[in-house]
């Protein structure tokens, strides 16, 4: 199995597919109160049909070449995850989006688990720009763009409307060179 580990034997990052719409769907019910407040992505998967939906989405972005998705699991539980929410290869442009369950917070799970896919998108695929978007009053998301090494673009002023709130989103990103000379590459 593909596994990349997470900085001790108890936490692994590894691609979260269809046939594991179960674990997925328990773990999203766990995640739903950290998540909800800042991004729709937990209502997307209500129940098992929704929550296999959801992953043969990202199974066909991957088949694409136009997202991939991927679990974090800390003592073989999953507990979150990260994706590329977009990926245009042509543009040399890409997103990446994260969530995780509050048992699993304060830990640098999701900053080494972003880390693994800039690495890749940089490295491997050749993208040029690494976009982080997040709300503007999630202070944690934000953080992790700082750990990152991310700088912030801007604000896009109520962006998108989430349980009938306007939100603001604060656009991080991290450039190629900027990446490959934080690593000293």
């Amino acid at each position: 199995m593909f596994a990349i580990s997470l900085g001790d034997d108890t936490a692994e990052l590894r691609p979260l597919e269809v046939w594991q719409a179960e674990e997925f769907l328990a773990h999203l019910d766990r995640a739903r109160e950290a998540v909800d407040p800042w991004i729709p992505f937990a209502s997307f998967a209500a129940d098992p049909d929704s929550a296999r939906a959801l992953l043969q989405r990202y199974a066909e972005k991957q088949a694409a070449d136009t997202g991939r998705l991927y679990g974090i699991w800390l003592e073989g539980t999953l507990v979150g995850g990260v994706l590329f929410r977009v990926f245009d290869v042509r543009s040399g442009n890409c997103e990446i989006g994260v969530w995780l369950e509050s048992a699993a917070q304060g830990r640098g799970l999701v900053t080494r688990a972003a880390g693994h896919l800039i690495d890749w998108a940089v490295y491997e695929r050749g993208m040029h720009r690494v976009e982080w978007d997040a709300s503007a009053s999630n202070i944690r998301s934000i953080a992790v763009a700082k750990r990152l090494g991310m700088t912030r673009d801007g604000v896009i002023r109520q962006n998108y409307l989430h349980r009938g709130v306007r939100h603001d989103s604060e656009i991080w990103s991290v450039l190629a060179p900027e990446w490959r000379a934080r690593a000293g590459r």
